[in-house]
């Protein structure tokens, strides 16, 4: 058995190459990008207006009196999506302008229409009245001020979400390069498991597989389930790996048959190919008999999750995720630091992922309590939980007021903070 930390180094170390691939940015939300994304564009295209107003030229206040106010001439009006105008501007001219409208030449400020003096009246509007200096670029958005032709707009080994495509399509990037989603081909194994809905007592619904197909709907894996393995499919399962090595399968799952019962045959399965990177069993609580092994020689990986519902929650989520992760390029995720609510005693030697509720107080901190009914077959205070605690290894009490690690169940940290 080794600790959980020298798991982490083990599954750092056995990487498979994950290959690129280039699709449209409006269909990209939670892809990883591959290479970093640039602006093609100046962002404002032109110099543009920040209010509704009026357009000047600054130059012409500069000897303006607060008793002798000028006429500026209304020549034209601008919208947001308005050719520019293309007349001549000649001086005390103006142009009323809508809040995006490009500015044209010889102007090069914006009077807010709320300070607007109209000659003769607002009814019959012919001219503006100015009665003092207007300062230049007063209300000017301007040509690129926001990006810059050839500027990041999002870095390598990021997770696109709505803001990024948002400036995609602002900025008119059709397509980027992204990290292909991994293959993993699931089997769950016993012959206790069934997945009717109507079952015997002696019998138990395959909750693990669908719980794993729905983490991170769409996001950084495709999931195909592979059926159950009953007690007897050694064979069948020593095939399954067999032909994953010429197919498009990056990584298969197990659940179930990897403790050291009878009928536990994963590991003995996974040992009969040649193996670069191994480990089974680590000191966690739930999930101590996992296994991970990379296959010699192939981009291919094989993760065998306990069977019990929160074992394999828990370790799908503290290893199987980080380790995708890794794969994608994706920097490791930082914990949630959050005041524990209540004392909590485990193993001293082992590290604990405890089900646990976390919550804002009155004060705006982050506060976690650690739910009773942390057995590993308890689904109840899994249903309550909104976060996992990561109880590290050496030490045994964890008192109430001290910070502790805390970890988002279905989504990554990076993702969420």
């Amino acid at each position: 058995m080794i600790s959980y930390q020298y798991s982490k180094k083990i599954l750092k170390k056995a990487i498979i190459k994950i290959n690129d691939e280039n699709i449209k940015s409006t269909n990209s939300l939670n892809r990883v990008v591959s290479k970093n994304v640039y602006s093609g564009i100046n962002y404002p295209s032109g110099d543009n207006a920040a209010f509704d107003g009026y357009a000047i030229n600054s130059n012409d206040t500069k000897n303006i009196k607060k008793n002798l106010p000028k006429k500026f001439k209304i020549i034209g009006l601008i919208a947001a999506g308005n050719k520019p105008l293309k007349k001549k501007v000649k001086k005390y001219d103006t142009v009323e302008i809508m809040t995006g409208g490009i500015i044209p030449k010889g102007f090069d400020t914006i009077i807010p229409i709320e300070q607007i003096i109209f000659y003769p009246n607002k009814k019959n509007k012919k001219y503006i009245l100015i009665d003092k200096k207007i300062a230049k670029y007063n209300h000017v958005r301007f040509a690129g001020s926001d990006f810059k032709k050839k500027e990041i707009i999002v870095k390598k080994n990021t997770i696109i979400q709505p803001n990024h495509i948002l400036a995609f399509k602002t900025l008119g990037i059709k397509n980027i390069t992204v990290k292909k989603k991994i293959n993993i081909l699931f089997f769950s194994t016993g012959n206790e498991i069934s997945n009717n809905d109507n079952i015997p007592d002696w019998k138990v619904r395959n909750s693990n597989c669908h719980y794993i197909k729905n983490l991170n709907e769409n996001f950084l894996y495709n999931f195909k389930d592979g059926g159950i393995l009953r007690d007897n499919h050694q064979k069948i399962f020593k095939s399954k790996i067999t032909k994953m090595l010429n197919s498009k399968t990056d990584i298969i799952i197990t659940s179930g048959a990897v403790s050291a019962g009878k009928f536990d045959f994963i590991p003995d399965v996974v040992k009969k190919f040649k193996l670069s990177n191994f480990f089974k069993s680590v000191a966690i609580r739930p999930g101590k008999p996992i296994l991970f092994a990379k296959i010699k020689g192939k981009q291919k990986a094989v993760f065998g999750l306990p069977g019990n519902p929160m074992s394999s929650a828990a370790c799908f989520r503290f290893f199987v995720y980080p380790y995708i992760a890794n794969l994608m390029g994706i920097s490791e995720e930082k914990p949630i630091y959050a005041t524990l609510k209540n004392n909590f005693f485990k193993k001293k030697n082992f590290t604990r992922f405890a089900k646990s509720k976390l919550n804002t107080t009155k004060n705006g901190k982050m506060e976690v309590e650690i739910l009773k009914g942390q057995e590993s077959f308890r689904i109840k205070s899994f249903v309550k939980s909104n976060i996992w605690t990561l109880l590290p290894a050496g030490k045994s009490k964890f008192k109430k007021g001290e910070i502790v690690n805390c970890f988002f169940p279905n989504n990554s940290n990076s993702t969420l903070i």
